[in-house]
């Protein structure tokens, strides 16, 4: 059987030490698939932090959001796959639009990584209004 790699985690807003449980630990019985985990701060649910974790590996999917940063996140992947569905991309040519936009390398535009802020300006970006002759506006 294959070992899964341990990733150490500290939650940004308390300091403790994050661990990896089920995803029906914070989504209760109901959880559609049974098969996700999350790193979920050592004080939840005094603390809410907490991220996915990729299925195959384990490995975080992002950093760890409290309740508003991950509202925040989820708004932007929503917009930009408006964005997506409006401008016939593949989900590929919409991560390499938001890169070039927001002068990000491949590494760097993950949209489970972002900040408050930086989630704003992917939602301000895919809702700008399309230039005359079909490109996006600056």
């Amino acid at each position: 059987m294959k070992t899964m790699k341990k990733y150490s985690l500290k939650c940004p807003y308390c300091g403790s030490p994050a661990v990896c449980r089920p995803a029906s630990t914070v989504y209760g019985a109901d959880t559609i698939d049974r098969k996700s985990y999350l790193y979920i701060c050592s004080r939840w649910p005094a603390c809410d932090a907490y991220v996915s974790a990729h299925k195959r590996d384990r490995r975080p999917m992002g950093t760890m959001a409290d309740r508003r940063l991950r509202r925040k996140r989820i708004q932007a992947h929503e917009a930009l796959k408006r964005l997506q569905k409006e401008r016939h991309m593949d989900k590929w040519a919409a991560y390499v639009w938001l890169q070039a936009k927001l002068g990000l390398d491949e590494s760097q535009a993950h949209i489970g990584m972002f900040s408050e802020q930086m989630c704003e300006q992917v939602i301000s970006l895919c809702r700008s209004p399309v230039r005359p002759g079909g490109g996006m506006a600056a």
